[in-house]
């Protein structure tokens, strides 16, 4: 794929930049590059300087922290026609990133230098007007994701995240020690749950996957 077709399916995937100026849209057009990240890969580290803006076009990235006990605690995954709150936040304040970044599969992104963001804020209103409204509906979703993993029981935040990992066809490509990282809980515990959901029809196991089968069911433990 050449650069100008990259441009072209950018510009699809974020009909906000066909809101630009002319001369906005070509700044835009001039600097963005495309950066690929194999799945496992990096996008940030924690305390990282944040240099673009990244918006994401293909694939899907997690965000998390480290516990001190050594567990992983998600705070977001961004999928495609996704942008990064924590890249906002940090572009905006200028300082480092309070969490990593990793891909989670093959994700390829469209990455706006600091300088062009910059500028675009300062002197875009169409631009300016996407990242916040952006930022403000990332943050929410922040606080909602909060609020699970403080008050929600474990068994509705597994629920949650197969409901919401599940492909067209009811089937999440997940093993257990990713869901229970997900949820903030221990592998052991949640292949206990999955295996009491199976043993009353709500879900298959696959190796690697777990199949909904009862999605009504399965939504009501959700909401549990």
């Amino acid at each position: 794929m050449t650069d100008a077709q990259k441009v072209e399916r950018w510009i699809d995937r974020f009909p906000l930049l066909q809101a630009l100026s002319p001369a906005h849209l070509q700044i835009a057009r001039g600097t963005v590059h495309f950066p690929v990240l194999d799945a496992g890969a990096i996008a940030y580290e924690l305390n990282g300087e944040c240099a673009n803006y990244l918006m994401c076009l293909e694939g899907r990235t997690r965000i998390f922290r480290m516990s001190e006990g050594g567990r992983e605690v998600l705070i977001y995954k961004v999928g495609p026609g996704g942008t990064c709150a924590l890249t906002t936040q940090c572009l905006l304040s200028g300082g480092t990133f309070p969490a990593q970044s990793v891909a989670e599969e093959r994700t390829e992104l469209a990455a706006l230098p600091d300088s062009t963001f910059q500028h675009l804020m300062g002197d875009s209103a169409a631009f300016r007007s996407f990242v916040m409204d952006d930022y403000t509906r990332l943050m929410s979703g922040l606080f909602t994701l909060i609020d699970e993993v403080a008050f929600a029981p474990l068994k509705q935040r597994l629920a949650q995240r197969l409901l919401a990992e599940a492909d067209p066809r009811g089937v999440a490509a997940v093993t257990h020690q990713k869901l229970a990282d997900d949820v903030g809980s221990v592998r052991e515990v949640v292949s206990r749950i999955l295996a009491q959901w199976a043993e009353a029809g709500l879900i298959e196991l696959r190796r690697g996957a777990v199949e909904i089968v009862d999605r009504t069911r399965l939504e009501a433990a959700g909401r549990r």
